[in-house]
């Protein structure tokens, strides 16, 4: 029995480390949109300002790895007539994170002189903790938003956005794919009506 909840408890605290590891997603809709009932989509045309600080390979992986997910979900691209017109947005910036780490003192031993034994004992004093030390550092923070706007009104009638930690100046596949998952499930649970 011991064992039986020695295990569950290894993997319950599996679970819990696993998912809050992942890439948090926020959303914001239209409570008058219907999303169920969207089939169809395609890609509003961005302009140059849009598109600035973007390459076109960026461009390409990312509606790549959106378009994916949606007709995962059972949408598909259209031409003409959609409705929706999907759209993102990039937001590459420098945050200032603090971490904090925690700070001991050293372990040390110490002789001391037993007149019953008549000789000297070691004691071992280990280390103690003192508390944290702020550690102050700059990280890219990237943020990914997804907009779906009905066509026939041109209005956003649905918005997920997620933010994670880029490692260097440009944004790789590896940084794309977890935030378009987080955000598409999202999406996912607002057309399932959960």
């Amino acid at each position: 029995m011991k064992k039986k909840l020695t295990w569950i408890t290894g993997l319950f605290s599996l679970i819990i480390i696993l998912t809050s590891c992942g890439t948090i997603a926020k959303v914001q809709k239209d409570e008058t949109a219907d999303i169920g009932s969207i089939k169809t989509y395609a890609w509003a045309e961005k302009n140059q300002e849009q598109q600035k600080g973007i390459s076109d390979l960026t461009d390409r992986n990312i509606k790549h790895s959106i378009g994916e997910k949606l007709q995962e979900m059972g949408m598909r691209e259209v031409k003409n007539n959609p409705d929706v017109l999907v759209t993102y947005d990039v937001l590459l910036q420098k945050e200032q994170r603090v971490d904090q780490n925690a700070v001991y003192s050293q372990p040390f031993t110490n002789w001391v002189y037993s007149p019953f034994n008549r000789r000297w004992v070691p004691i071992f004093y280990p280390s103690q903790f003192m508390g944290y030390q702020p550690t102050n550092r700059t990280v890219n923070e990237g943020t990914l938003t997804i907009s779906l706007i009905d066509a026939s009104t041109d209005k956003t009638i649905w918005q997920g956005w997620a933010s994670d930690e880029v490692n260097s100046k440009k944004i790789t596949d590896k940084d794309i794919q977890p935030v378009v998952n987080a955000i598409i499930k999202k999406l996912e649970k607002e057309k399932a009506g959960k």
